[in-house]
């Protein structure tokens, strides 16, 4: 009986569960579907950016302005800074920004040497010493350590001497999946210089290729194989062949005591490449100066970067936590610095003011004569007349009104110069950019001309040459030239006796565009009929060799603008007339 119902219960039981069994596997294709279908969101990849910094307060404001910038969250991101061996202000700089972000990023560990001498070993802050490099390899292995001890999943090593301009960056490193990645920068000064090298000789030394050039000038864009990332490079922490990660020599190495060397060396033994990204700009490295530099000179050339920025791209960003100071605006040994910039042109002036905040120039702005404005009765008050015979070189045709009013910007000058008796003064067009070093450039030169030619009365800073081959250096100098016939009002340096002999021509009464008239005065003109109306042409005139200012832009380039050239022309056989619209300016 016992048996019988035992049997009874386990085939009742069996039987429900076939029937059933239709419903357990839906339920269970149910649980998998919605497993497929989830909207779970997750993290972004944890990061640590390692940093090193060694007298960089002249870039660290920039620096961490644009890591804040960065288009990833600052949750997932945690920071690991050593500095040491200051000079500078990096030391209260670096605990300024920490003590406002400590709060903002995952974590931020922050040790700083208080110790202001140089290594023994080293001739000056710039100097890569061996003892230097002792500190650097051991600095770069603890960061190694430490982001394995933080189990993150991505190690950004980062050298202050960047400017990442890309918001991207990171993001656009992850996404592409290597072991080794660094975005390419391009170099602060000069076009050959990058954080990657296109190839290696023997002893792990840098080795110049062809393939180099088309990486760098972006002929092709990409993800590349090369030899060598430094400066700014993402490591991939969550591949198990990042444990062979190091910076310390191998057994048995006597090659380069160089980190980046060592480590490439180390990477490649691991079986693994590096890579590097140029499929868009993300911003600038400083090109490395000499042992022999200074900190100075090194803070000029970050001044370089910061004003080609307001040329050719958007205003680098400073960091709002880092306090800073403007240098004091000086004439810079001159007794008059000038700016011409027309009325109708603020974004001009607006860029010159901020060049001049950044060189620490205090110059004196002057509203240019706007050939848009000018009109028939002004000019007779002036006793304007073209020169009698003149017609542009090039185009054959007579004075525009744009050339009439720069003439006259320059003028006035001139006039301003000898009633103040400035000896000497300093004139800009409001189109130029500045050389590397202007500073340090621009007083070299004075010291030349002081100590070779003490009756000098003009000289170049910028100009278009035209005939450069004719050209002689000045005797006794390096950095001076005799010009031959040039174009263009771009930067010079007048003296009082100079704008006196350009004033007592009374040119107006006879008038060619200025930067024609200022090759006449020399005495350098190609054109002997217009050479004729002006005695005597003794103006002493020199240039700067190398140019200390170029134009922003050259014709045909993008955005390039002239409010002479496409103006308004004043005819031969008429008198001068109300101007009409003027497209372009000085």
């Amino acid at each position: 009986m016992g048996s019988w119902l035992t049997c009874l219960v386990i085939s009742y039981c069996f039987l429900t569960l076939y029937r059933n069994e239709g419903n357990f596997v839906q339920g269970e294709d149910l649980a998998i579907k919605n497993a497929s279908e989830n909207n779970y969101k997750y993290a972004e990849p944890t990061v640590m950016i390692a940093i090193l910094v060694r007298n960089k307060a002249h870039i660290l404001p920039w620096f961490f302005g644009h890591l804040e910038k960065l288009n990833y969250p600052k949750n997932r991101i945690s920071f690991w800074i050593r500095s040491d061996h200051n000079e500078d202000d990096s030391a209260r700089m670096l605990r300024e920004w920490v003590d406002a972000n400590k709060n903002v990023y995952h974590h931020i560990d922050l040790v700083i040497e208080d110790n202001k001498d140089k290594y023994e070993d080293e001739i000056g802050p710039l100097h890569w010493s061996t003892k230097r490099f002792d500190k650097v390899i051991a600095l770069r292995e603890s960061a190694l350590h430490a982001a394995r001890h933080a189990w993150a999943d991505y190690l950004f090593m980062l050298d202050a001497d960047v400017v990442l301009e890309n918001k991207n960056t990171l993001t656009q490193l992850i996404d592409a999946k290597q072991p080794i990645i660094a975005p390419m920068l391009n170099a602060s000064i000069g076009e050959t210089y990058s954080n990657f090298w296109g190839g290696m000789d023997e002893m792990g030394y840098y080795k110049r290729i062809p393939g180099y050039f088309d990486i760098l000038e972006r002929k092709r864009l990409g993800v590349f194989e090369v030899p060598m990332v430094h400066t700014a490079l993402l490591l991939d922490m969550h591949l198990m062949e990042s444990d062979s990660f190091t910076y310390n020599k191998p057994e048995g190495y006597d090659g380069p005591h160089d980190d980046i060397i060592i480590f490439g060396l180390n990477v490649r033994k691991a079986g693994m490449v590096m890579h590097i990204m140029n499929t868009e700009y993300f911003g600038i490295v400083m090109v490395p100066l000499e042992s022999h530099n200074t900190l100075e000179q090194e803070s000029q050339h970050f001044d370089f970067i910061l004003l080609e920025a307001i040329v050719d791209r958007k205003e680098l960003s400073s960091s709002p936590f880092i306090t800073t100071t403007d240098p004091t605006p000086s004439k810079l040994g001159f007794d008059q610095i000038y700016m011409i910039n027309l009325l109708r042109r603020p974004l001009r002036r607006e860029r010159m003011y901020k060049a001049f905040r950044i060189l620490g120039i205090e110059a004196k702005t002057v509203n240019a004569v706007d050939g848009k404005e000018l009109n028939t009765t002004y000019l007779n008050e002036l006793g304007v007349e073209m020169m009698k015979g003149y017609a542009d070189p090039y185009h054959g045709r007579p004075l525009t009104m744009g050339e009439i009013g720069c003439f006259l910007s320059h003028y006035f000058i001139w006039e301003d110069v000898v009633k103040n008796g400035y000896k000497k003064a300093i004139v800009f067009e409001d189109d130029v950019r500045f050389s590397p070093y202007f500073k340090t450039k621009l007083t070299r030169l004075m010291s030349e001309v002081e100590q070779n030619v003490k009756d000098w009365d003009l000289i170049y800073l910028g100009r278009k040459r035209l005939h450069r081959n004719e050209e002689k250096v000045v005797d006794g100098t390096s950095h001076l030239v005799w010009p031959s016939y040039s174009y263009w009002t771009l930067s010079y340096i007048v003296s009082q006796q100079g704008a006196q002999k350009l004033l007592n021509q009374k040119p107006l009464g006879k008038m060619v565009p200025v930067d024609e008239y200022l090759p006449i005065m020399f005495n350098r003109h190609p054109q002997n009929d217009w050479k004729s109306n002006f005695t005597p042409r003794n103006l002493i005139t020199m240039s700067a060799e190398p140019l200390l200012v170029e134009p922003t832009h050259y014709t045909g380039e993008p955005n390039y603008i002239s409010d002479t050239e496409n103006s308004f022309v004043v005819k031969p056989e008429e008198s001068l007339q109300e101007g009409k619209s003027s497209k372009e300016e000085l």
